[in-house]
């Protein structure tokens, strides 16, 4: 079969998760299976690896690649926001260790799915069933409602004329492509903001997949849900691709180790935060260079992790 995407940090987060013969893990975001795959080897026979992914395709190469190995795999789709349902669906009441590999896949981007930004697709970005299509939110959401998706998603300084230069275009045709989208945002951005080491459009694009498929409130919902399924001193670990994500991670384990994220002046705390974990990474992992010049993918990972203690 050929490789659905290469799996980052692997190593990193098999030291971190320890996965033991007769455990069981999650691997929330399968994607191909490849962190999967060395969690299930390590589990053995005995053990269990519970995958989800929301993306069809990709619980079906997972099958495929899973069912090959020793060992049980429970494999479904789903998004991982429901994790909580899931396992109680499934009867899993506790795990030993949790994964999430966040962002798209190497396949994704692959897919024609509208997710690249180099080839003329439809503008689609879906990773399921569950969430909106690109098209939806270019062609419906208000000037100030896309400003605000790439703003706040992308982090561009341009949302706004980017904002603009797409309503404008929509009024008088639909934006249907991807190659038509990049040529309203490359015509938005002054010529100064095109001489960037990445191409204008990535943040862009980055927002609205990320408003598409409600990325980082799946996020808010879930690390909390696998920390609650760990039995104690299972650990949670979380690869991220952009600082979005991965400053939402950490703010999630320091509120879940017990650190009021509150406003000085509020006279309680209403953050929720709770010491119920230990957060194993005072800095997020990154790969190596060996890694990096092999896999140019794990350039932008950033693995955090923390341990159950209560």
């Amino acid at each position: 079969m050929p490789e659905f995407h290469r799996p980052v940090l692997l190593n990193e987060v098999i030291a971190l998760l320890a996965p033991r013969e007769g455990g069981v893990f999650l691997d929330a975001t399968l994607g191909g299976g490849g962190h999967a795959a060395e969690l299930l080897k390590r589990v053995g026979p005995s053990g269990t690896l519970i995958g989800i992914d929301r993306d069809p395709e990709a619980v079906e190469f997972a099958r495929m690649r899973l069912g090959a190995m020793d060992g049980h795999s429970l494999l479904i789709e789903g998004n991982f926001r429901d994790l909580a349902s899931i396992l109680a669906d499934e009867g899993v009441s506790e795990i030993d260790g949790a994964l999430f590999d966040f962002g798209v896949s190497s396949h994704q981007l692959d897919s024609a799915r509208g997710f690249s930004f180099q080839r003329d697709e439809p503008l689609d970005m879906r990773m399921g069933g569950d969430a909106r299509s690109a098209a939806d939110i270019v062609n419906e959401y208000s000037e100030a409602q896309l400003a605000r998706v790439i703003h706040d998603y992308g982090e561009e300084r341009y949302a706004r004329r980017i904002a603009r230069a797409i309503v404008r275009r929509r009024n008088e045709k639909p934006i249907r492509t991807t190659g038509e989208l990049v040529a309203v945002i490359v015509s938005a951005i002054p010529g100064g903001g095109r001489r960037q080491d990445i191409h204008p459009a990535t943040r862009s694009f980055q927002a609205i997949r990320i408003e598409a498929n409600d990325e980082l409130a799946a996020i808010e919902k879930a690390i909390p849900a696998a920390v609650d399924a760990l039995k104690i001193n299972g650990v949670v670990a979380a690869i991220s691709f952009h600082s979005l994500e991965d400053r939402l991670v950490k703010t999630i384990f320091r509120r879940l180790s017990g650190r009021c994220e509150c406003p000085p002046r509020m006279p309680i705390c209403v953050c929720g935060a709770r010491e119920v974990v230990k957060v194993l990474t005072g800095k997020p992992i990154t790969a190596s260079a060996e890694e990096v010049e092999s896999n140019p993918r794990s350039r932008s990972a950033k693995l955090r992790a923390a341990r159950r203690i209560v």
